[in-house]
Formats: C-alpha cells, sequence, structure tokens
C-alpha cells in the first residue's frame, strides 16, 4: 500500500434536493481518489450532509415535519449520489447529527474555549440566510447579498459566542506564504489573501437555542447552540475519529510538520474553508490542510440555477436517460475546473454524440470488431517510437491530474482516440487483412494497445467504461454499444 491520501468534499445542507453543483464538486472529488487508488495510494475519501442551521429549521417547519424526520430524508437522497454518480465503494459519509461528530464538535469547542480564543458579546450585524454568513456593505449590493439576491438581508443582534478570528491573521498570511499552493486555483488564493490582509474580524459561533433550537448544543450553556459552520467544519476530522483515534487522525489528516488533508469546496465557500476553518485548527492546535481546491458555479442558459427561473439541472434525470458515465464524463471534460461554466442540455446531447457515441463508443467497436477476427499474439508489443511518444502523454496526463486539470486530461485521451481513428482511416487494416495479414495483424496490435491504455486513463472518469473496454479486449470480442447515439 502506497502512502496515506485525505480527501474531502464540503458537506453540503439537506435543505433542498441534490442538484447540479455539488454533482460536480463530488464527481471531480471522486476522479482524484480513483486516480490516486490507481497509484497504489491508502486512499482516506469523505462526503456527508450538513444538517444543522436555521435553514434546515426553517424548511423542517414549513413542511410538518420535525428536524430529525426532515434531515433523515434528505440525507438518504445524498447518499444515494454513490451510486447515481458512480462514487467509489468505499467513500464515508458522515452526517454532522452523528452522534460521534457531535461529540467531536463538543471537544473542539472545549479545547478552543480552554486555550482562549471563545469570548461571549453581543452580535448585532447583516446576515444572509443563504450563506449562513455575516455580511458587510461591501459584500453587498443594493442591500442584497450577490450570491442569494432572492434572500432578504437579516439584522440579528443577540448575545453569543464569538471565536477570535482577529488573532489568526499573520498565522494565516504565514501559512500562505510558506504554502504557496495552498489554494487551488491561484486566482482563489489571490481573493483569500486579500481578504486576509484587509483584517479579520471575530465572527459569531453560537445562536440562542430559543431562536433556533436545531443545533450543537453548546458546552456547559444551555441556552446556547453552535453556529452551523463551527459545528460543520469539524466533520473534515470527526470522520476519522477525532479526537479519540488520534492513529487514525495523524495518519490521514497529518502532523504538524506535515498535513496531508486535500479538501474541494465551491468558490462560496472559499472564506470558510482556506481561512476560517484554518485558524480554528490553528486554535485547538491542530494540523491545517495542505490543500484547498476550489471550482466555480454551474450556471444554467448564462444564468445562475434557481427554482424560480425554472432552469435547475437536476442530475438524477440526466442519469435515467443517458447513464452514469455520460455525466462523469461531461463533468469532468466540458465544465471548467476552476472557472463558472454554463450548462444546458442541449450542449449536453451534443457532447454525448460527438465524444462519445462518435468517439470512444465507435473507436473501440471498430477496434475490437476487426479483432474478433484476428487471434492477436499475447507477447510483448516492442517499444516503437509511437509508444514512447504514448508514453509522454500518460505523464502529461499524470502531470494534469495531479493539478487538478480534469479536462485537459481527458483531451489527451480524446486526442489518442483521434489518432487512432486517424490510424484506422488511413491504413484501412480491415481491407488489409485480405491482402497482407501479417500487416493488418501488427496495425491492430498497436491499435489495440492504444485501446488499452485509453481504458487505463478512462478509468478515474468512466471506471464502468474502462472495465468494459478492458473485458472486451481480454476476451478478443466486441462489447455491446457502450454509448448509443441519441436522436
Amino acid at each position: 500500500m502506497g502512502k496515506p491520501f485525505y480527501l474531502t468534499t464540503t458537506l453540503p445542507y439537506v435543505n433542498a434536493e441534490p442538484h447540479i453543483g455539488f454533482a460536480l464538486e463530488v464527481v471531480q472529488a471522486d476522479i482524484i481518489a480513483r486516480y490516486h487508488k490507481l497509484a497504489g495510494d491508502e486512499v482516506f475519501f469523505n462526503t456527508g450532509t450538513d444538517e444543522h442551521g436555521i435553514k434546515v429549521y426553517r424548511k423542517a417547519s414549513e413542511g410538518g415535519k420535525s428536524p430529525k424526520e426532515y434531515v433523515d430524508e434528505y440525507a438518504d437522497k445524498f447518499r444515494n449520489l454513490k451510486s447515481i454518480l458512480g462514487l467509489s465503494d468505499d467513500i464515508h459519509f458522515i452526517r454532522t447529527t452523528d452522534k460521534n461528530h457531535i461529540q467531536a464538535a463538543q471537544a473542539f469547542w472545549k479545547r478552543c474555549a480552554d486555550n482562549g480564543f471563545i469570548d461571549k458579546k453581543i452580535y448585532k450585524t447583516k446576515y444572509c440566510i443563504g450563506c449562513e454568513l455575516e455580511k458587510t456593505d461591501s459584500e453587498l449590493e443594493r442591500g442584497k447579498c450577490t450570491i442569494h439576491p432572492h434572500l432578504e438581508i437579516e439584522i440579528t443582534e443577540e448575545e453569543n459566542y464569538f471565536f477570535k478570528f482577529s488573532a489568526f491573521q499573520e498565522k494565516l498570511q504565514t501559512l500562505y506564504k510558506e504554502h504557496p499552493d495552498f489554494v487551488v486555483p491561484d486566482f482563489r488564493f489571490n481573493e483569500i489573501k486579500a481578504f486576509v490582509k484587509r483584517g479579520l474580524e471575530d465572527f459569531s459561533i453560537s445562536r440562542l437555542k430559543e431562536k433556533m433550537p436545531w443545533g450543537v448544543p453548546v458546552p456547559g450553556d444551555a441556552k446556547h447552540v453552535m453556529y452551523v459552520w463551527f459545528d460543520a467544519l469539524v466533520n473534515y476530522i470527526s470522520t476519522l475519529g477525532w479526537p479519540a483515534d488520534t492513529e487514525m487522525f495523524e495518519k490521514f489528516w497529518g502532523t504538524l510538520d506535515a498535513p496531508n488533508a486535500i479538501q474541494f469546496a465551491g468558490k462560496d465557500n472559499l472564506r470558510q474553508q482556506s481561512a476560517m476553518w484554518q485558524a480554528m485548527l490553528m486554535s485547538v492546535g491542530l494540523p491545517t490542510s495542505k490543500q484547498i481546491v476550489i471550482h466555480g458555479f454551474i450556471t444554467s442558459g448564462g444564468q445562475k440555477m434557481a427554482k424560480s427561473v425554472g432552469n435547475v439541472i437536476d442530475p438524477l434525470k440526466i442519469v435515467e436517460e443517458y447513464g452514469t458515465e455520460a455525466l462523469r464524463f461531461y463533468l469532468a471534460r466540458h465544465v471548467s475546473p476552476f472557472e463558472d461554466s454554463d450548462f444546458t442540455m442541449e450542449k449536453f446531447k451534443e457532447a454525448y454524440n460527438a465524444d462519445l457515441a462518435n468517439g470512444i463508443g465507435n473507436f473501440a467497436s471498430r477496434v475490437l470488431k476487426m479483432i474478433e477476427l484476428v487471434k492477436l499474439s499475447k507477447e510483448p508489443l516492442g517499444l516503437d517510437l509511437e509508444i514512447v511518444s504514448a508514453t509522454s502523454t500518460l505523464e502529461r496526463y499524470r502531470k494534469h491530474i495531479e493539478h487538478y486539470e480534469l479536462s485537459k486530461a481527458l483531451e489527451l485521451v480524446w486526442e489518442q482516440i483521434a489518432f487512432g481513428d486517424g490510424v484506422i482511416q488511413e491504413k484501412k487494416p480491415f481491407g488489409l487483412l485480405k491482402t497482407d495479414a501479417r500487416a493488418a495483424t501488427s496495425i491492430l496490435a498497436d491499435l489495440v494497445q492504444r485501446l488499452w491504455r485509453i481504458a487505463i486513463m478512462l478509468e478515474p472518469f468512466m471506471p464502468d467504461t474502462s472495465i468494459k473496454i478492458k473485458e472486451a479486449i481480454r476476451a478478443n470480442k466486441k462489447p455491446d454499444n457502450l454509448f448509443p447515439r441519441k436522436a
């Protein structure tokens, strides 16, 4: 077994159905997790659901349910993404209502308080219920949150506990300086560095239980529950058994000298993941994360997805019509790893037919149909210039994935498919079988080896397709149509 590798997504709120934006995040993370498993690493891959907070409490009340009934129902919907999106079998799924998580969140609070980083004071602020974050005037446009412009900004004033975020400005700046790739991509890193440089304000980490009864109780104060971010962020280490299982924690999360945790998050989580959470870890003497990978939003028809606009994309419906592998491919190949990307069903269908039905599907079918007629030698093929060139392709492929450039990695795969199609078109090995069987067999052997390499490179992205191609090559038999064309 190789080195330990820890990877986590954020935990989506259970106040709405799973949407294409979170599907993007968890599929991206799954591709990276699968790649590291293929490389021989021991992978701990974490996701789950964030189940506390005022939004969840209000949604449950609107539906006439208890918060627990509500979150149980929605947690099952997110857990089902494992099969819908073809996620790794051994993925860990944590809920912030799990008993062990609640105990860990309270232990974290106690340690933070004991170290002098929690105060109690009057809390008055402008608050976006959608972000679960305080907002300054500079972050609002016409008095509305730019991410949730349909929601009214709430003015909150009450006595709360506060985390001394302001005490960590220099420590965070040192962290960023010593780890120049701490946040990917660079332009997001520049954003958080500028945010920290402007100065940090302490933030509220509790709510009065009488106003918001659905939350983790604050240790030693029955009148308060934890503010949702302080509770939820602890999941990244509670999933490892912290604080009880120090061996598991140090193995995967890492140590102060060697942090090991990779976190995936959307751009609306940049501040929470790369500044707030890191300061929280520092406050209790734990290792920071190793790296934060930030993706953009998926828009639809040039607009942010919203039920009111009617442009929300349901990943389940796409999978029902086109299959899991097609959705995984599109999210990796045609959605930017870092920038915002537009997603419409017209674009999806066009890519499906061009890249899958006419691309890998057609190429695999042509090669495997021909090898049914030829009994290829099982002896290793020599390393000619073409195979050496392909080895260079594999190195570029690895580099792209290790830099989270998933679309570029798949671009290399489709270049290999296009090259193979060109060989078939130019050399016509099927017709050559009648006149020069030896030459035809040699060409086919090279095509099969290329197809095998393509299957290997597809494995993190499209594991079922990879398996089908490999099994067909081993059996010298054409499989069923991998991706039937859609009219």
